[in-house]
């Protein structure tokens, strides 16, 4: 570390470079952490978590009894144990609950002030933060399993394009008008919400060379339901996943399946699946809910990095705080834990700075003087 530190204030290094490695060091050392703790209020399964992308300090939770939750993730004690507190919560007593289960809720990505939520109710409401009250209902005719506010674009739409339900959207964190959908029919499908003719294409896991003596149908991006997709911060890739136990990588851009192999990824979720990826790394991760655990990949390898144990039931979503490499899960146990980077180890005062492990420094940055009176 000492050495990035260096090389980054000597010029030698691009200014990314130590972010990047911190980054990445820290999400490799992620552990369920007996210091952190978030407060417990669902009465039962936990289906959604979101982080507001402005600060990242205050987190929405939605529930299989429909009550949302808002929690401070700041620690405002500044003591080393401490606990995440709810500042507010749309409890079963409230006028505006929804009558059944919240599968996505979604802060407004440019203000904390509005956040989103969608249920089994076939509603999807707007939300003031300030009064928490209910600003707009919208109604459909069918089930909401997911919904999705764009980052990066100033008008929003939604879209279903498939024979079954949709069980996962995402908007392209690349182009404003680009929509990814996930459905029960095995399909994947990208939109532009500016043409009104369909999709722009279908995701095929076989590239377009199925064989004939294949029993499968064309065109479909799994072999069974596919719950949940995710776009990697840049926009060039998609993943998705599905009941037919993998998860696959796409590249946004020419819908090709990139073939990585992940192997066998429990999926035994009946709805949408909520997973995560994450941001400043390198290589990048990938955060996918297993069974009782979530499993941590490598997008790009498919390498099983670990799985991190602490759930006592399935786990249904999860969520990187980027800034600090946090991350949080809801599962059906009603609990939501929080995974931190484990602390440095302090280098111990009799300890000689000759018996501590070598790190790689900068090439460029290693002293090459010497005292010797022989060297000309």
């Amino acid at each position: 570390m000492l050495g990035f530190i260096s090389a980054r204030q000597a010029g030698l290094d691009d200014p990314v470079r130590l972010r990047r490695a911190e980054s990445t060091r820290r999400v490799l050392s992620l552990e369920l952490n007996k210091d952190r703790d978030v407060e417990r209020i669902h009465g039962s399964g936990i289906n959604t978590l979101d982080i507001e992308p402005v600060e990242g300090r205050y987190m929405l939770s939605g529930g299989s009894d429909g009550v949302i939750v808002l929690y401070d993730l700041e620690n405002l004690s500044r003591k080393p144990s401490y606990t995440c507190k709810a500042l507010c919560s749309v409890g079963r007593s409230h006028p505006d609950v929804h009558r059944f289960s919240v599968e996505t809720v979604q802060w407004y990505p440019h203000d904390t002030g509005m956040f989103t939520s969608s249920s089994f109710d076939k509603t999807l409401k707007i939300w003031d933060t300030n009064t928490l009250q209910s600003a707009d209902v919208f109604h459909f005719e069918g089930t909401v399993y997911s919904h999705h506010m764009s980052p990066v674009a100033t008008k929003h739409c939604l879209i279903a394009g498939h024979r079954q339900e949709v069980l996962a959207v995402s908007w392209s964190p690349r182009h404003e008008y680009v929509l990814a959908t996930a459905s029960a029919d095995s399909r994947v499908k990208l939109w532009d919400v500016r043409r009104a003719t369909g999709c722009l294409s279908t995701l095929d896991q076989h590239n377009g060379e199925k064989s004939k003596a294949s029993s499968e149908a064309a065109n479909t991006a799994h072999n069974g339901r596919v719950n949940g997709l995710c776009y990697t911060n840049d926009g060039l890739h998609l993943l998705t996943i599905g009941t037919d136990d993998r998860m696959r990588l796409w590249n946004s851009s020419t819908g090709e399946n990139t073939l990585v192999n992940y192997g066998k990824v429990c999926n035994e979720s009946r709805k949408g699946l909520k997973f995560t990826v994450s941001c400043g790394c390198n290589p990048e991760f990938a955060f996918v809910p297993y069974g009782s655990t979530i499993a941590v990949y490598t997008i790009f390898t498919g390498e099983l990095i670990t799985m991190l144990r602490g759930h006592y039931s399935t786990v249904n979503c999860c969520v990187l705080q980027p800034n600090f490499q946090e991350l949080y899960s809801g599962s059906k146990d009603c609990n939501i834990l929080a995974w931190v980077p484990a602390l440095r180890e302090p280098v111990p005062d009799d300890v000689s700075e000759k018996s501590l492990p070598q790190q790689h420094l900068n090439p460029a940055f290693e002293d090459a003087w010497s005292s010797s009176d022989d060297e000309g």
